[in-house]
């Protein structure tokens, strides 16, 4: 793979099994450089979140992102490889794929839906936009909480002060244009599966003929004196992570919980705020997710960069002046001072609307689903954080994974299914999280890990993790190392495996050489 210079713009030039393609070199969703990703098979997968794109046709294969890249011609004569490329697509480096229109007459009034989805996330976007890739021609309405339309949530933590139409991932032009209609400020209160009805908190009942819920997640409730006290937040909107970086302005800010968006939040403030202190409940932060090693490998970047930890720690009590928040108490009997505060412990799924439904839900509230995303009853489905669903790579064990990217993959098979179009969940998981100008990229499913072997420096945050469940890696995590991480979720993806003793040894050149073919 090589970056090539066309002039009006840059091009992505790939050469597989002696055939050539050429396409855009930056990956839509963040503007990855692809020329440091993986190819493989027929596809580039980004060095940085994994999304991967057919090099024959610039498709989207598989997620994060909305948007396909743009190909362009390629032809060798002699000894030169020619490329001819439009240059409104080589500036702009990325397109949509085609949509269908609505056919149907439709009342924007009527109370009916051919396609009714709860919630405007990845999950629910990607499902209407791949019924309308998909040929649908019926009436599709999107109905979300937010007052914005659909927004790159992950970007509220890393970046405060970002407003809602800076974090935009679709205009109401776009959605308008291809027959999506959005409604903002609507909260699902009921589901009757009898009459296919939904019932919104402002009376709005709407009729559907499929039902795609993807409500998200809310937070956990926390049990602590002084619940009235202003400037305390749970990270929801862009407006919250707005207030938050103007009230810690040289004044001093508490987070609450060591979840990412907890320490995103806190590694954000730091070049803002007076003092920045985490209180967390485990001995060092995302010792679940990642082990103690890298936990406390990432507590050491926080500390060295002004941030103090109470770790082993809860809040009893939030203590206001003039009813706004002044010092956060521990249950250790440590008073901090706090003029504003964060909480980021936590969450649970938002389905408290679906109690009577018959909706199956686990004892966590979390709605089952088949790989097909569909629910025990007929014609609803549901994807996203809501829901557990069989995973391929761990013998279709049900489980929840809360990702951005997995839940544009639950859209998208969700809208394929309500077609009657099965297709399987292949994908790999993937998360990213960003601190400090510094990333860390996981893939894999690594839940219940019982060792982690650590290649590179951890002091110097330059290594890989891998996360083994007796002998076989599950998961990856790295930081400063790319693009292993996108390496090991195509041998994943591909069906292999990856012993334990493979990555033991010291050396994985094995896995690092093919990166860069």
């Amino acid at each position: 793979m090589r970056e090539v210079d066309l002039g009006s713009g840059r091009a992505l030039l790939i050469k597989e099994h002696g055939e050539f393609a050429a396409m855009g070199h930056k990956c839509p969703h963040y503007g990855a450089p692809l020329v440091k990703g993986v190819l493989s098979k027929g596809h580039v997968r980004c060095p940085w979140h994994g999304a991967c794109f057919n090099i024959a046709t610039g498709d989207l294969e598989d997620f994060p992102g909305l948007d396909s890249l743009p190909t362009f011609q390629v032809r060798v004569e002699k000894d030169k490889v020619i490329i001819r490329a439009n240059k409104q697509a080589l500036q702009s480096q990325k397109r949509s794929k085609p949509m269908a229109r609505c056919s149907a007459v439709i009342n924007s009034s009527t109370g009916f839906s051919h396609v009714l989805i709860i919630g405007s996330g990845p999950a629910g976007l990607v499902c209407a936009e791949t019924l309308r890739q998909e040929g649908f021609t019926d009436r599709i309405v999107m109905c979300t909480m937010d007052k914005h339309p659909p927004y790159d949530r992950p970007k509220l933590s890393k970046s405060l002060e970002s407003t809602a139409e800076q974090l935009r991932l679709r205009s109401m032009d776009f959605l308008q244009s291809h027959d999506i209609e959005l409604l903002t400020e609507k909260e699902a209160v009921a589901v009757d599966v009898k009459t296919r009805a939904v019932t919104f908190e402002d009376g709005l009942r709407m009729e559907y003929r499929k039902l795609f819920i993807a409500t998200g997640s809310k937070p956990k409730p926390m049990n602590y004196k002084g619940k009235d006290v202003r400037n305390v937040f749970h990270l929801r909107t862009p407006e919250d992570a707005n207030s938050v970086a103007r009230l810690a302005n040289n004044k001093n800010a508490v987070i609450v919980g060591t979840s990412f968006v907890g320490m995103e939040v806190a590694a954000a403030l730091t070049d803002k705020a007076h003092s920045v202190s985490i209180i967390g409940m485990e001995t060092v932060p995302f010792k679940k997710a990642l082990g103690e090693k890298v936990g406390k490998a990432i507590m050491k970047l926080f500390e060295a960069n002004r941030v103090k930890f109470y770790m082993l720690n809860e809040v009893s009590e939030m203590i206001g002046h003039h009813g706004q928040l002044k010092e956060v108490v521990l249950k250790s009997g440590k008073v901090l001072r706090a003029d504003v505060c964060v909480i980021g412990a936590g969450s649970a799924p938002a389905t408290g609307f679906l109690k009577q439904s018959g909706v199956h839900m686990d004892s966590k509230g979390f709605i089952t689903v088949n790989k097909m995303m569909q629910t025990n009853v007929d014609g609803i489905f549901a994807g996203g954080d809501v829901v557990v669903f069989p995973f391929l790579q761990r013998s279709n064990k049900k489980v929840n994974i809360p990702h951005w990217q997995m839940a544009h993959v639950h859209g998208r098979v969700a809208a394929l299914s309500m077609m009657g179009r099965a297709t399987e969940i292949k994908t790999v998981p993937y998360f990213w999280s960003a601190m400090f100008g510094k990333s860390i990229r996981i893939a894999g499913y690594g839940d219940g890990f019982d060792d982690v072997i650590i290649q590179g420096d951890l002091d110097e945050l330059k290594f890989v993790a891998f996360y083994t469940r007796s002998e076989e890696v599950v998961a990856v995590a790295s930081m400063n190392y790319d693009p292993i991480v996108s390496r090991v979720a195509e041998v994943l993806g591909s069906g292999k495996t990856i012993k334990k003793r493979d990555v033991e040894t010291g050396d994985i050149s094995w896995l690092i050489d093919k990166g860069s073919q």
